[in-house]
């Protein structure tokens, strides 16, 4: 038995889309009458706040698309030595989980550009916001959407995993 068989990952996870094929498949799933929820965030060492985050940010619909920063993003938002892990890893680590349906890479200082073009029905933020910090919320609500804030208390980082492993 050969277990050195190399893996397709289109075979097990979520689509890597760039704009255009997103907004795409954003308006079949549209077609299909299925809730569209947007989830965003760098994701550069994972860790169980990202899992909690990204699981309630499916159970708020039906199709769970994850906006992920792109290098260049995290660099400038995170440190020069940041992202430890190149956006196509990354990408790739999100994808995994069964409960993402879409990931795209961004590469704007914010998600905003992206939220105009998709028009997600909930974009899910973590708990280090409350509905009335959210960056992003006058422009999801001016077009009808919902902000919503899930995953578990900000107990996780990966500051915080940086500076553990630093000691």
């Amino acid at each position: 038995m050969n277990f050195s068989k190399s893996i397709n990952s289109s075979d097990y996870f979520a689509p890597v889309l760039d704009r255009n094929r997103l907004l795409a498949r954003v308006a079949i799933e549209r077609r299909n009458n299925k809730k569209i929820v947007l989830a965003n965030g760098c994701f550069d060492l994972f860790h169980v706040g990202h899992i909690r985050y990204l699981a309630g940010a499916k159970q708020l619909g039906d199709c769970l698309i994850v906006a992920l920063n792109s290098d260049r993003q995290v660099k400038k938002l995170k440190g020069e030595n940041r992202p430890f892990m190149p956006e196509q890893e990354r990408a790739e680590i999100v994808a995994a989980l069964r409960f993402v349906d879409f990931i795209t890479i961004f590469d704007e200082p914010t998600v905003e550009e992206l939220i105009r073009a998709v028009r997600p029905d909930v974009h899910a933020k973590g708990t280090d916001y409350t509905t009335e910090t959210v960056p992003e919320r006058e422009i999801v609500r001016a077009y009808g959407g919902t902000v919503a804030i899930v995953g578990d208390p900000k107990d996780h980082s990966s500051t915080d995993l940086i500076s553990k492993v630093s000691r």
